[in-house]
């Protein structure tokens, strides 16, 4: 799948201003370069294992920035009192949007799976819920 760069690029940026975030101050906090932050926002490549470091400082859950390079929405977390994370999911509109209900869900209990794996656990769990005659057939 093609990634949209210039999407995360405008997304990410405005979640850091919004944030009231410095760029070289976040990137020193979360162990990337200043100039990795630059390319981030500027619409270039990086490597990947540094998306996960921006997710974090961006109040995102892990996979977030994939997400929206995909397409998608980033999910966000914050702390809560007994120092556990909470994901934010979006519930409007999905009782008819089971499969992404799952992914969603399995993305707010466990905050550290990558996207892919967020990806594949769904896929498991459609696939059993199908099995059990909960969801129908893939089309």
């Amino acid at each position: 799948m093609d990634r949209d760069l210039d999407r995360l690029a405008r997304i990410a940026t405005e979640r850091r201003l919004e944030l009231g975030l410095a760029r070289n101050k976040a990137a020193t906090e979360i162990g990337i370069s200043k100039d990795t932050w630059k390319r981030l926002e500027r619409g270039e490549p990086i490597r990947d294992i540094n998306y996960g470091k921006i997710d974090g400082a961006l109040g995102w859950a892990v996979g977030s920035c994939v997400a929206v390079m995909e397409g998608g929405d980033p999910i966000p977390i914050e702390a809560n009192k007994d120092d556990g994370v909470i994901a934010h999911v979006p519930v409007e509109g999905l009782q008819h949007e089971l499969p992404d209900a799952v992914a969603m869900a399995a993305l707010a209990t466990t905050p550290d799976l990558t996207a892919r794996e967020i990806k594949a656990l769904s896929d498991q769990i459609v696939e059993e819920l199908r099995k059990r005659g909960i969801l129908p057939p893939a089309d």
